[in-house]
Order: structure tokens, then C-alpha cells, then sequence
């Protein structure tokens, strides 16, 4: 509000500069301001000799004016809708070699691939994806349990409702992921980088947050996950402790 405040009388004055001339009487003080248009110096002892005299009225309509104007002008601050929804193409099951772990020979920085790494809703449990590039891969409502996807590159992966129970992820980079409502029971992120990463609503029981890398904020949301309790059955590590929650 304060901003467009300023701006609505930063027009407000524009406006009223394009006259020749402003004048405003309030009680015995006069005050002339000179056109912004004028080429020429003027005295305001000549200035003074042919006063425009405008009422409080007209001034307080073109300043009103001006604030409306400024005001529709401005952008609008819009909230963004934490549900989200994403639609992606169906999932292709005549491909035999959907549900394979594979890298990506282009680029992980920005997830980039010549087609879409699909394994939604795939069995993998058991699986050895350790050093593999997996970045952008589609991972929802997928069986990953006890997969080893430890030095793996998981950024920006959509993994919503998948079952990661006992899968170890040290030293993984899973920054930017999604991970809303999956299982991660037993789970290690040992050295794991999880910046940026949504994990709300998941089940985070008996995992090992150890030396993790993740923002302040990232951690806030962690701590208050009602599930981040227990032991880890491999590292012995308690879970708040590991991920720095207080008890």
C-alpha cells in the first residue's frame, strides 16, 4: 500500500506539472511551481504576476484520480497455491523397458532429456542405482524400497505417494525434488544436498538425516513433520537428532 502511495503522487505531481503553472493558497502561504516544459529560467517574482489558481477541490480530484490510476497499474500480489496439480501424459505400458534405471547422457543440471524418464508406478525394490543420473525422472506411486541410490543425481525429481522404505540416498543430490506423501521409513540421506525439496506428508520414520545439506526453511518444515521420530535399524542414529530438530 505504501508503494503505491508513492507512486500515485509521483503521477499525481507529473500531472500537475504538464500545466504552466500550479498555484496553492492555503490561508496567507502561496507556493508557485513553474512548468516542467518551459525552456526558459523564470523569476518567481515574474511567475508570480499571472498565477493559475486552482481549488482544493480540483486538487484533491486529480490526486484522487492519480491514486486510482497508479493503483490499477501496479501488479496485484497473488499467493501461490500450494496444491498444485500436475499433468503429465499417460503412462506408456507397452514399453518392457519403461522401468529401468538408466542416466542421462544430456545434462542434470536442469533435468534435461531427449524423452520424458518415466517410472511411475513401477517395482523396482531392491535395485542397485548407485552413481546413476536420474534427474527429472517420474517416480509417483513407484515401489523404490531398499534401492541404493547412494552419489545418485535425483534433482527435480516428481516422486508423490512412491515407497522409498529402507532405500539409502547418502550423498545423493535431491535438491528441488518432490516427495509429498511417499513412504521414506528406515531411509538414509546421509550427506544428502534435499535443498529446496517438498516433503509434506511423507512418513519419515527411523530415517537418517545425518549432515544433510538443506535451507533453514527447508528444515522448518521437516522438524514439524509429526512422523520424524525413531531409529535408524542400519546407522543407529536417532531421527529428530540427525535432521537438528529439537525434541
Amino acid at each position: 500500500a505504501g508503494r503505491k502511495t508513492v507512486l500515485a503522487c509521483a503521477m499525481a505531481a507529473a500531472v500537475v506539472s504538464q500545466g504552466d503553472a500550479f498555484m496553492h493558497t492555503s490561508g496567507a502561504s502561496k507556493f508557485h511551481v513553474p512548468s516542467l516544459r518551459s525552456k526558459n529560467v523564470v523569476s518567481p517574482q515574474m511567475a508570480m504576476k499571472s498565477p493559475i489558481e486552482v481549488s482544493g477541490k480540483q486538487v484533491a480530484s486529480l490526486v484522487a484520480g492519480a491514486v486510482l490510476l497508479g493503483s490499477s497499474m501496479l501488479p496485484l500480489n497473488v499467493e501461490a497455491d500450494s496444491s498444485l496439480k500436475f499433468n503429465f501424459p499417460p503412462i506408456d505400458r507397452k514399453d518392457k523397458d519403461r522401468c529401468t534405471f538408466r542416466s542421462s547422457a544430456i545434462g542434470q543440471a536442469n533435468a534435461a532429456r531427449d524423452k520424458l524418464y518415466d517410472l511411475r508406478e513401477c517395482s523396482m525394490s531392491g535395485k542397485d542405482a548407485t552413481g546413476f543420473d536420474l534427474a527429472g525422472a517420474l517416480m509417483q506411486k513407484g515401489d523404490f524400497s531398499k534401492v541404493k541410490f547412494k552419489d545418485a543425481v535425483m534433482s527435480k525429481v516428481f516422486a508423490n505417494e512412491a515407497t522409498f522404505d529402507g532405500a539409502d540416498f547418502s550423498n545423493a543430490v535431491m535438491d528441488r525434488g518432490t516427495w509429498r506423501k511417499s513412504s521414506f521409513k528406515g531411509a538414509i540421506f546421509a550427506n544428502a544436498v534435499l535443498s529446496g525439496s517438498e516433503f509434506e506428508g511423507s512418513d519419515l520414520t527411523d530415517a537418517d538425516f545425518s549432515d544433510t545439506y538443506m535451507g533453514d526453511f527447508d528444515n522448518k518444515k521437516i522438524c514439524k513433520n509429526p512422523t520424524l521420530q525413531g531409529t535408524n535399524p542400519v546407522t543407529g542414529a536417532d531421527t529428530r537428532a540427525s535432521a537438528s530438530c529439537r525434541k
